[in-house]
């Protein structure tokens, strides 16, 4: 997953895309980069780490223009190289700049085409360096530099890409383009700042980077929409594409996205508290006479629905863990060694919580299990006298295709196991799991606005579909054997 930003404003955008970067910092911790356009130069800073690591004064001195797209990333299949933090950029045509959240599932035909049909050159393993080439061919195509062309090249675009994607790019002599896949199946947001010196636009991942800049949240871009904002500030807004259906990923508002955001007119907080009353309910149908004393989220994601499990169950809700905010997200990182040592390194218990009780953890979801299994065994050693496990989410049987670098389906603890399986595995007295209708009714909430979600790492059920040999692909490419090959372990 990766965050993404572009702003135009009438001064100097490049602290401000830096600011909102650091509020979607959560999306991704392995690379940044903001572009500007000043004049007729794109200028570039970015590299591997934190924002914080990779800008400085200086660099932030160099960044001028009142045009402007930034991005943070963690790496997913194919990209984890130090020559592929974004954006990227061509020279040809006009100048385009480039940043992307998502995944393309035909990465490999584009790339051929790329080099034998567009003639254009890919030097990085990364599907959006094929992306930015795709669209900067499509442009040129239409040989001319307005709104109009570009809402033709996003059109092309979406008919030679399959995936889900969330594309920012700012255009030397135009302005800012950005739009989403068919689908909706990754976020892309739509904000107005209304200043003195007239109207600023931004689009990011989430709308959480708004409130930190005051720009207002207008609207969520819909699936197939293309949007441009020339460089005097106006805004247009084309349907590139019939969109698809809407399916946007289930997982932002399990795990990813901050709960202070809105997606797809859904806010992630009151869909997290719909999910552990859900959740609560489940765990009262199956244990009406339980004998938990406490409720104890693992943190951060899981704490909404946490808070909604211990309200309906009518027992206490405790903070039991410590965590150690300078350790990034554990599911994602190479290799198992690596993520038992940052577990232990992540979260630390507080005794008092857990002696001689019977404690119900909750979490957001139980990927590989790594986390889980540490966690009931660190509750264990606390002194609880059982421990019981509740997910929000249903079990992760799946990969998710779309932007999200989960591990093979082999990695996965719940793939081909039983629950029964699982809750011996992970260690703890009890594992009881979200239900997937349960989840999908509780995002939705009461007003139903959104019907379908990608569900496809609990269901298996892909929107876009996927040729035969693409989950061995990704095998190849993300399991943890591969990513310590490639590392030279």
């Amino acid at each position: 997953m990766c965050g993404i930003i572009g702003i135009v404003g009438h001064n100097d955008v490049a602290a401000q895309l830096y600011d909102g970067l650091t509020v979607l910092q959560h999306r991704g911790q392995d690379a940044a980069g903001i572009a500007t356009a000043h004049g007729s130069r794109l200028l570039v800073h970015k590299g591997n780490g934190l924002v914080s690591d990779v800008f400085d004064a200086d660099s932030m001195r160099l960044l001028r223009g009142g045009i402007g797209i930034g991005h943070c990333r963690y790496p997913t299949a194919g990209s984890e190289g130090d020559d592929e933090a974004q954006p990227f950029y061509v020279n040809s045509p006009f100048g385009i700049a480039l940043a992307h959240n998502g995944n393309l599932i035909n990465t490999d035909a584009l790339r051929r085409e790329v080099f034998e049909q567009d003639r254009r050159n890919v030097n990085t393993d990364s599907d959006s360096e094929v992306l930015l080439n795709v669209f900067a061919h499509e442009l040129d195509a239409q040989k001319a530099l307005t709104p109009e062309a570009a809402f033709k090249a996003v059109e092309r675009v979406h008919k030679r890409c399959v995936g889900g994607y969330a594309v920012v790019a700012t255009v030397l002599g135009l302005g800012l383009v950005a739009f989403r896949d068919p689908n909706g199946i990754r976020p892309l947001v739509l904000g107005k700042r209304t200043t003195a010196g007239g109207d600023e636009y931004a689009v990011a991942s989430e709308s959480v980077a708004f409130d930190l800049l005051g720009f207002q949240r207008v609207r969520d871009v819909n699936p197939g929409e293309g949007i441009v904002v020339t460089a005097d500030g106006q805004l247009h807004a084309r349907q590139c594409v019939e969109p698809g259906k809407h399916t946007p990923c289930m997982f932002e508002y399990v795990y990813f996205a901050r709960p202070d955001s809105m997606i797809d007119d859904i806010s992630v907080h009151k869909a997290r508290m719909r999910m552990g009353q859900t959740l609560g309910e489940k765990i009262l149908r199956l244990r009406p006479d339980h004998d938990i004393d406490t409720v104890i989220p693992i943190p951060d994601s899981s704490r909404d629905a946490a808070l909604e499990v211990a309200n309906v169950l009518g027992v206490k809700y405790r903070e039991g863990f410590i965590k150690n905010r300078y350790v990034g997200r554990t599911f994602i990182m190479p290799g198992q060694g690596e993520r038992a040592k940052s577990v232990r390194r992540k979260l630390n218990p507080i005794p008092l919580e857990f002696r001689n009780r019977v404690v119900l953890l909750v979490d957001d979801s139980i990927v590989r299990g790594t986390t889980s299994r540490q966690i009931v065994q660190m509750a264990r050693d606390a002194g609880a006298r059982k421990v019981y496990l509740a997910s929000a989410a249903p079990p992760v049987r799946h990969p998710n295709i779309y932007g999200i670098d989960m591990p093979t389906r082999e990695e996965l603890i719940a793939y081909n196991r039983t629950e029964q399986e699982v809750q011996e595995l992970l260690g703890c007295d009890w594992l009881v799991y979200q239900d997937l209708d349960a989840l999908e009714h509780a995002v939705s909430g009461p007003k139903h606005r959104i019907e379908h979600f990608d569900s496809s790492c609990f269901n298996g059920e892909y929107v876009t579909g996927t040729e035969a040999d693409y989950f061995e692909h990704i095998k190849r490419l993300r399991s943890d054997d591969a990513k310590t090959t490639r590392r030279g372990g």
